[in-house]
């Protein structure tokens, strides 16, 4: 990193996308880091933006019937207008659909191609259109289908410019080797070390089958492959192929902020494209986790994917922002929970921040009409508390440096914590009965006073209105000014004399019950479509493709002892018998189901109902909500006979 700047990335998000707490908790983590460097003096350039080419833009503009262009300026908006309400800070927002990108696509095009590093050859194999990427044989599932997707995929075969990305696998690998923060978290490196050492192909690197993207300079028939035009906005942004300014200032880039399931096209597919420019590589690349729901995966078909606008309205921005980075380790994978965001608003927010300032502001008022007392006597309490201050900015810096955000907030908790342990200790209302205690008095609350303007220092980068909202009641006059991480910690710098602003609640505490009821019944209204049927969860072909299905001839049946509802199933799988039991008894007897072929889940993992071994499940139907009518296959089908 370039002494005093810093420049961070996120993905640019895919505009045919509908914004989720995954693009926000990405951009609300670059934006966090940004904000501290920031203040700590550093000049920062924060970046973010839109990916607006590619098949899937043109086609779905054409169902349309309007230009690629006019969709994506359209459904930009989507982006560009939850960044304001998520206060995100972003220096640059690039389009690669703006001239300046794809003045630098098309000059990085020709410096790989001046270096030998592009040729013209036909590329025969799988394309995936819904993920824009290239696969081969033996990465498809059954059915010729994406193994990310599911979806099928199609034939291509045409001409096609290809990039000798394999001529740079070794220099890469000694590169990760060299710089062992270039790939984190560490598991991800291994991940990509693993990819490289198994040797890396030339990437076909256009298209001629669409025409929604930057055309390959001197040859208008084909498009620039969509993944060397999106990479290439981290350095277009910065005005590579134009003047270069900001280019020479700020690359190379500090972090490129990235979800796990791109990771490797920013590993792998991007330095080897520096490489071949003659471009020095970015300092690191850091990939996060990804986001279940209510410990579900977000897809549309299941109406979870929560839309962030939807929860800054119901919770409020900064709830969300603390949320997000508070809840889980940068890298690893979370799941958003309704309960678990109001337990850390009611608790972390409300009860343990927003009660200290109250009660510290509520002393003030009581004790000193308001007006802040100078730090004129000492105690033996207050050591303790300037050292906690002087540890805790020493490691939020290092925490939030290494993206960290987790640690870095449980370590701004631990002086919360700290501030309210010392007004118990120092007990004021007890120094307020004795008249010769004033001076110890006004010196305890303006400690603590001058520790919640510290604590509003490092609560800006994560929740920049509350921070404002602490110093607003506070009164304190000065600017945040741009310092660095040893002068943040100063202590005693707050001004004394002046009256206390309005007091006003941060965190309002949430009745968590009537909140969740609530909540529920607004989601279940969002999973009903529009003919007021649920929605069906979709699941990928490679879930699908786990199970075993068999057909299976019933050999005996009978009740489960002390049930109404359960058969006990003896089957004949061709090569094994199996017991299985059924829930099914209120619409068959026994007797009718002997000698029937039917479809049995045969790879689910045994258990016990009633005390009663079952070895899979056999497949029915519901009539009526509440009729079971068995799947019954044909006699001619044999016993063992995969299903498909």
């Amino acid at each position: 990193m370039k002494d005093n700047t810093f420049y961070i990335t996120t993905p640019i998000y895919y505009v045919n996308d509908v914004p989720h707490i995954g693009h926000a908790y990405t951009t609300v983590a670059c934006d966090s880091i940004s904000r501290y460097k920031r203040l700590c003096g550093y000049e920062v350039c924060f970046l973010t933006g839109t990916d607006e080419h590619g098949q899937k833009i043109e086609q779905a503009a054409e169902k349309r019937g309007i230009t690629p262009k006019q969709l994506a300026d359209e459904v930009v908006e989507r982006f560009a207008g939850l960044w304001k309400t998520l206060n995100i800070s972003n220096d640059k927002f690039v389009r690669t659909t703006d001239e300046l990108h794809k003045k630098a696509v098309r000059k990085i095009f020709n410096k790989m191609k001046e270096n030998g590093d592009i040729y013209i050859d036909h590329y025969e194999g799988w394309y995936c259109t819904p993920c824009e990427t290239y696969l081969t044989e033996t990465q498809l599932l059954d059915g010729n289908c994406c193994p990310s997707c599911g979806r099928e995929t199609a034939m291509l075969k045409e001409p096609s410019y290809f990039f000798r990305m394999s001529k740079y696998g070794d220099t890469l690998l000694k590169h990760i080797e060299d710089n062992p923060d270039f790939v984190r978290p560490q598991s991800r490196r291994n991940e990509i070390v693993s990819f490289i050492k198994d040797g890396l192909r030339d990437l076909s690197v256009s298209r001629a089958t669409f025409k929604w993207g930057i055309p390959v300079p001197d040859d208008e028939e084909h498009v620039i492959y969509v993944w060397i035009d999106a990479l290439t906005n981290y350095i277009s942004a910065l005005g590579y192929g134009e003047d270069g300014a900001d280019f020479e200032k700020f690359w190379p880039a500090t972090y490129h902020v990235v979800g796990k399931d791109i990771l490797r096209f920013h590993t792998v597919y991007w330095p080897t494209m520096l490489l071949s420019a003659g471009i020095s590589l970015p300092d690191a690349v850091f990939a996060h986790g990804w986001w279940t729901v209510e410990g579900q995966k977000m897809s549309k078909s299941l109406g979870n994917a929560i839309d962030p606008n939807w929860l800054v309205e119901k919770f409020g921005v900064d709830a969300i922002r603390y949320f997000l980075l508070r809840e889980v380790p940068f890298g690893l994978d979370g799941d958003f929970s309704f309960k678990a965001l109001i337990h850390r608003i009611n608790g972390d927010l409300a009860n343990d921040l927003g009660n200290l300032l109250n009660r510290t502001m509520g002393m003030v008022n009581r004790y000193f009409d308001g007006t802040v007392q100078p730090y004129s006597e000492a105690g033996p309490e207050d050591k303790a508390l300037e050292e906690t201050i002087e540890r805790v900015f020493k490691e939020v810096d290092e925490h939030i440096t290494n993206m960290a955000f987790n640690k870095a907030l449980m370590t701004t908790w631990e002086l919360v914590s700290a501030l309210n342990k010392y007004i118990d200790e120092t007990a004021p209302w007890a120094l307020a009965k004795d008249e010769a205690r004033k001076a110890r008095l006004g010196s305890v609350l303006y400690s603590v006073l001058d520790g919640l303007k510290l604590v509003s220092l490092l609560v800006d980068s994560f929740m920049p209105e509350t921070a404002m909202k602490i110093r607003r009641q506070l009164g304190a006059t000065q600017e945040i000014n741009v310092t660095d991480a040893k002068d943040l910690c100063k202590i005693r710098t707050f001004e004394s004399g002046h009256k206390l602003g309005e007091a006003e609640q941060l965190f309002p505490r949430i009745e968590e019950k009537e909140m969740l009821e609530a909540l529920k019944k607004e989601t279940d209204d969002k999973k009903q479509d529009d003919e007021g049927e649920p929605v069906v969860e979709e699941i990928e072909f490679a879930h699908f493709e786990k199970m075993v299905l068999k057909a299976a001839k019933v050999l005996e049946c009978e009740k489960v002892k002390k049930s109404d509802k359960l058969l006990k199933l003896q089957l004949d799988l061709g090569t094994e018998k199996r017991q299985v039991v059924s829930g099914i008894a209120k619409s068959y007897q026994p007797a009718d189901l002997i000698g029937k072929t039917l479809v049995l889940v045969a790879n689910l993992k045994p258990a016990k109902l009633m005390g009663t071994l079952s070895e899979g499940m056999i497949l029915s139907a519901t009539v009526d909500g509440k009729k079971h009518k068995v799947l019954e296959l044909p006699d001619s089908v044999e016993p063992g006979t995969d299903i498909k």
